[in-house]
Formats: C-alpha cells, structure tokens, sequence
C-alpha cells in the first residue's frame, strides 16, 4: 500500500520481449486423428523452480493499481524481472532490489538496489556493489534506505550484512559490522534511529536493534524462536513464539518491556494438559579442528537412565540449516515411541558466524560427518544407549550426508536417506538452477574428480548398513534420479533397501499431513524392520502397554 492508502504496487509476470518460435505444422489434421499436445520449448537458463514447476515464460514486472479499484497500471519496462516494491514515505518512489542487465540469468550473487518514479517509471541504480543487495526499506522520513548485503565470494557461505544508504544512493555504510549474523529487517524505528532486525542464533531467534550511530543489541533474549512480523510506532511487537515444549503461538510484547510478552493464542494448550513431552537436553562437544558443536537430545517421557534406549540421528539439510529450541512435533512423536533423538548443528549450519558455516566450503560432505559421530559419541557416554540399535536420517543436505554416513561407517543399525544429492556430477545438471556449478573448484567437463570424490554413490560398495529413501515425485530441488540411482546401486549390492515415492510432494516428504504422518511411520517401521530380535520385541511391548494405558 502506498502510504496515504490510495495505490497498491504489485509485481505480475509479462509475456517475454524475445521472438516466438514459429514453426509450418499443416493445419489440418487427419481424419478422426488428434494431434499431440504442443511441446514446451525452454531457451532459458533458470526455467523450473521446486514447488513452482515449470517457470512462466516472462518477466516480472511493477503495477500500480488505485486501492479503490480500476485498470492496474505498468510502470517498469525492458526484458528483465523486478523484486517485489517498497513505497517511499511520500509515496513518489518504489525501491526494489534486483539486476537490470542484459543475460542476468548468468550472473551469480549479484543484485543491486533501485528506486522508481511512480509518475513515469524512470528506474535510479542506488547501489553498484560486486555482490547481492536486497530487501531496500525506507527511512520513516525517506532520506536514508537500509538493506542487507554482503560482498561477493565464490565461498558457499557468508553472513550478510545490514547497511544504510543515502536516498540518493551515497554514503553506504554497514551498521552491523561486527556482528557475524545475518540481519533480517523488520522495519525502523519510528524516528529514524535505527532499524529492528531478527537475527537467528545458537538455536535461537530473537529481536535486536541497530541505531544509526553504535552497536546493535538484543531487544528479547532467550532461549526461544521468536519471528516478529509487524510493530507499530509506539513498539507494539506482533509475532510468534515458539521453544522446547510449547509449539508457535502468537504473541505480543512492547520493545521497551520485552520481557513482558503476552501470547494472544493457545491452541494447543488444551491438548498438551494432557500430554507427556520428551524433556530436552542441549549438549556442546568437542569435535576435529577443535570445533565446537552445538546439539541437542530428546528423552522418552518416561525416560529411565538405567535403561539402554534405540537412538535415531537425525542431519538437517541446506547444508547451511540451523537446527534450534523450537518446538518439533515429529521428533517428540519419535520420543514418546522410546527413541532418544540426537540433532546438531555441525560445521556449515548457519547462525555460528561466516567461519563456522564456510568450513565446508570445497569439502561437503568432509569433516561434517566427524561432527555429527563424535555427538553420537557423546551421547553414547551418557550410558543409556543401546549402541546396537542406532538410526540415522535427514531430508536433503541432510539425506547426502546419511548416504555418506552409510558408505563410511557401519555402526548404524538402519538409515533413511530422504531426498538425497547421490552424484554430484548428475546433480548439477537437473537441479533447479545453475548455481551448484559454483559450489565446486571446476566445470564437471574440466574437472570431474572433485564431484565424484564428493559422491557418496562413489563410496555405494562401502555400504552393509540396511537403508531405505523417501522422496518426493515433484522434487526438482533433489530430483527423484538421484534417489533412483542410489535405490539401485543398492539393489545391484543386495544391500537391503526400499525406495518410498511420495505423490504431491515436492522438496521433502512432509507437507501434505498425511504423508507427514506416512513419514513418521514409514521411518519407525524401517528402523524397527532392523532391530535386533529382543529389542523389536521390547519396543513393541513397551508401546502395547502405552496405547492400552498399563
């Protein structure tokens, strides 16, 4: 909305500016024949997106339509796509972020800062920075912009930065130069001191604040994941919260006493009165390099440290994910099925700072699997693990390093290796995107040693451990060949395995409820396939007596 509340901008796909292909098909058909349906012709580098499909053939562009209705109205023009607009306070400019180059489907981390003249649409590049600028938010009196950046690296991560500009474009400079997470901007201060970001760390996410001059500071801090999505100009804060034991619920707190937060909901209140929960544990340990890394453990309810329990490992993905305090359903399901759950952060997650996520950087998957056993090792310790009968699995980045896991180690009793990367060298190329060319020394044609060496379908003869794949049909992001070729390397082994196709499914198994359900229970019914005799019969009983009330 513009801010006197007359306009609304919006971004709308355009036909593209190129020459159509035009072919001479005869124009009449046989007699009682149907003609196949027209081909899709792709001539674009990027042209499918997961979750999105095939992408329309076009360009984004800015409207402008009257709030009280009416013709909408073009105001960008030429052959590129426009980020999503923010309204200037007097309402006579749009800022957007973007790259208004020709090919700009090649570039790679690039994109600048823009304004627009509503009245004519003539476009002023703000930025000319060798990296990606993004998310431009105006100042409440309009003569300053911040967004977030960072300078290009060819390194696979890096926290961006949060920086101020003139509204004429000069005078760029980072307000949070020393602080080694990456901002997200909510909006500014209703005088124009400085601006309110969310910051996720350690687990956490939480609400900060940078002024104009001076170091920004945490305005909430605890062990929660907060998510602000509005706040009005008195420092009303409205979002959600959500830790160990209580799953998001929307809260309101004011800036000025934030530890004063009120929760406007409690949906799942009634229902936990009459729950047990896993109680949760955060553990630190030592791993190589002398790293250290971050995790967690979940106990059944009933948890008794006399007792050996199964253990299930479970990888997040990205690689550069961050596993935290937040509530996780599937996880306290395993729990309350007398599993105790491991997850950690190791070296690549984000929310430790640049070094710790770019120490993957040209090694992935490399020392992130001595991380994730010597947690393992850890836990172990404790004494309440039945070390024959330990699990693994993880989605995505999390899926590639199970699949590497298996083809390193055989002291897991059964793995999952859901929606995995098996072969890089496959991989690259039926991605949705060109990016992952980037995340390797060379071109696979130059080059190939790095991505098979990468491969855990290069490590497939290693493999004793019995290990099942779940994926998703649609998945363009790891895309079901990579499952297949894993699926069938094991076959050819006569390794025990199950390949599990999930219909209307994306990236990952679990965003239709049923096939979440199907993936918790497919998950159990593989590991419990693997237990050892006695211990199947044990988890069995103990879960009789559970759902009989004994």
């Amino acid at each position: 909305w513009s801010p006197d509340g007359t306009q609304i901008a919006f971004t709308m796909m355009v036909p593209p500016t190129h020459d159509a292909w035009t072919i001479d098909i005869p124009v009449t058909r046989p007699q009682d024949a149907d003609w196949t349906a027209n081909p899709r012709i792709v001539d674009d580098a990027v042209f499918r997106r997961d979750r999105q499909g095939f992408l329309d053939d076009g360009n984004r562009h800015i409207f402008v339509v009257s709030a009280d209705g009416g013709t909408h109205r073009q105001i960008s023009e030429g052959n590129y796509s426009f980020g999503g607009p923010r309204w200037s306070p007097d309402g006579g400019m749009l800022y957007f972020s973007g790259l208004l180059v020709e090919n700009a489907e090649y570039e790679w981390r690039e994109s600048e800062v823009y304004a627009m003249n509503v009245a004519d649409g003539e476009v002023t590049q703000l930025t000319d920075h060798k990296g990606p600028d993004s998310g431009p938010l105006p100042s409440p009196d309009g003569s300053m912009i911040a967004f977030t950046g960072n300078d290009y690296t060819e390194q696979t991560y890096i926290e961006r930065q949060m920086y101020v500009i003139n509204a004429d474009g000069t005078g760029r400079r980072s307000i949070t130069p020393n602080l080694d997470h990456s901002p997200g901007i909510l909006r500014w201060a209703a005088d124009g001191s400085g601006i309110y970001f969310t910051v996720s760390e350690l687990g956490t996410r939480n609400l900060y604040f940078a002024p104009l001059g001076g170091d920004p500071h945490k305005i909430t801090d605890g062990n929660h994941q907060l998510s602000v999505s509005s706040m009005t100009d008195d420092g009303v804060a409205v979002g959600t919260l959500n830790s160990y034991y209580r799953p998001s619920e929307i809260v309101s707190f004011n800036v000025n006493n934030p530890g004063d937060v009120a929760f406007l909901t409690d949906h799942n209140g009634p229902l936990f009165a009459d729950l047990d929960l896993g109680d949760v544990e955060e553990i630190w340990y030592k791993s190589v390099d002398d790293f250290d890394i971050q995790g967690w453990v979940i106990k059944p309810p009933d948890f008794d440290p006399s007792r050996k329990y199964p253990l299930m490992l479970a990888i997040h993905g990205g690689p550069h994910g961050m596993y935290g305090v937040g509530f996780n359903f599937g996880w306290q399901n395993h729990a309350a099925n007398d599993y105790v759950l491991l997850y950690t952060n190791p070296r690549g997650s984000s929310g430790y700072g640049t070094d710790f996520g770019n120490a993957i950087n040209r090694a992935y998957p490399g020392k992130d699997f001595d991380d994730l056993m010597n947690g393992v090792d850890t836990v172990i310790a404790e004494g309440y693990i039945d070390e024959r009968n330990m699990y693994v699995y993880g989605c995505s980045g999390g899926g590639v390093l199970t699949a590497w896991v298996v083809g390193h180690t055989d002291r897991f009793a059964a793995a999952s290796s859901n929606c995995p990367v098996i072969n890089w060298l496959s991989f690259v190329g039926t991605t949705d995107g060109i990016g992952w060319y980037r995340n390797f020394d060379n071109l696979p044609w130059e080059d190939a040693g790095e991505y098979l060496q990468r491969s855990p379908l290069m490590y497939v003869d290693n493999v004793t451990t019995p290990t099942m794949l779940m994926t998703g049909v649609n998945d363009m992001r790891t895309p079901i060949s990579q499952t297949e070729e894993f699926y069938t390397a094991l076959k050819v082994l006569r390794v025990p395995t199950a390949m599990i196709r999930f219909n209307d499914e994306w990236h990952g198994t679990s965003s239709n409820p049923s096939n979440f359900m199907r993936t918790q229970l497919y998950l159990r019914h593989w590991f419990e396939r693997h237990m050892t005799d006695d211990s199947a019969v044990k988890q069995l009983q103990r879960r009789m007596e559970t759902e009989s009330g004994q």
